[in-house]
């Protein structure tokens, strides 16, 4: 059966002043008897469950939530004072002339009014003992509260950080193939017609799958494959473009959309020296619970792609990585004067 935090900590609360009463009737019955013990502990038992909880559940939590630690100390210190009376009053009580010679020798000749004073100062320790056991299991258990609505909002901020992240990536794909359909649209109508089915295919993955926090790897390489066609279809016969696959589980987790920038960045920096073709080359590899891809443009800067937005793509996929695979990824970029590759290595679920 499971059991919540609030319910241990109740648990560990009935267990505490259990143990605490068990201890002082054990300490009381041998001087003043099984009678007068059991009365002394309800008192002493009830006075100080009273006090403590009010201090712990009632004036702690609330000088957290204000930030009023400088007022809890003084509230602290005069509830500590509060019990001591009351466990002074209770020995003044029930310790007549007899039983003060007999326990407190030194206090024996001492007026009412003194021996109550004695025992207030001596009852100060217990008191601050008790009321500091229930303050600290009651901020233990307000700093999980804490800590869990902290870990809450976190996770909430790194969801919405990736949403962020996720957008950026759809609207430039949809204006690019949209844009080059248009054009087709007025010079090859068939081409257009290809382009825009397999834009379908790659908008309805979009729409339906990507919502989810993880997709299995088969829809996922589905949908890059389709990416890479549309590509192709749009480049034509002015670009190089092999790809290599090779998934053996398509069953794993993987996140949704996190390689795509990789891809378009490699279509949209590719670089084609005067007469001859530029080339994108990808392969994605699948081995155990290890995705491998990587992804190679042909790249020069002098007949580089001209963008406004250079790098904004990688920077994505860097901190997408750093969000959802801390410390489960590798990412290597290598650039030369003839090439630029990226390469990336997840550990799935």
């Amino acid at each position: 059966m499971y059991i919540t935090n609030k319910g241990r900590h109740r648990i560990f609360l009935v267990f505490f002043w259990f143990i605490l009463g068990t201890t002082i009737w054990a300490q009381l019955i041998a001087d003043y008897g099984v009678m007068s013990a059991t009365i002394q502990s309800i008192l002493i038992l009830l006075s100080s469950s009273v006090l403590a909880h009010f201090l712990s559940d009632v004036i702690l939590p609330n000088a957290l939530r204000k930030n009023k630690m400088t007022l809890f100390a003084l509230q602290a210190f005069v509830v500590v004072l509060l019990l001591s009376l009351c466990l002074a009053v209770i020995y003044a009580v029930f310790s007549d002339s007899s039983a003060r010679a007999r326990l407190f020798p030194e206090e024996a000749h001492m007026s009412s009014i003194h021996f109550l004073w004695a025992r207030f100062c001596g009852s100060i320790p217990a008191a601050l003992l008790i009321n500091g056991t229930a303050c600290g299991l009651r901020f233990y258990q307000e700093h999980n509260v804490i800590e869990r609505n902290h870990a809450q909002l976190l996770q909430v901020h790194l969801e919405a950080q990736i949403k962020i992240l996720q957008d950026q990536i759809n609207p430039h794909l949809m204006f690019n193939v949209l844009n080059h359909i248009h054009i087709l649209m007025q010079s090859n109508v068939e081409l257009a017609s290809v382009l825009l089915v397999q834009f379908s295919d790659i908008l309805r993955y979009q729409l339906y799958e990507c919502n989810k926090e993880y997709v299995p790897l088969y829809l996922e390489i589905k949908y890059l494959k389709d990416l890479i066609a549309v590509e192709e279809t749009r480049w034509g016969n002015e670009l190089e473009v092999k790809s290599k696959w090779n998934i053996e589980n398509g069953q794993l987790q993987i996140v949704p959309l996190l390689l795509v920038p990789l891809i378009e960045n490699a279509f949209k920096h590719v670089s084609r020296l005067p007469n001859q073709k530029g080339y994108v080359h990808l392969s994605c590899e699948q081995v155990d619970k290890q995705l491998i891809f990587k992804i190679e443009n042909s790249y020069t800067e002098q007949y580089k792609t001209p963008s406004n937005n250079q790098g904004l793509g990688l920077e994505n996929v860097k901190k997408r990585l750093a969000i959802q695979y801390p410390e489960k990824y590798q990412l290597d970029i290598d650039k030369t004067d003839s090439d630029f590759t990226v390469k990336v290595v997840l550990s799935l679920k």
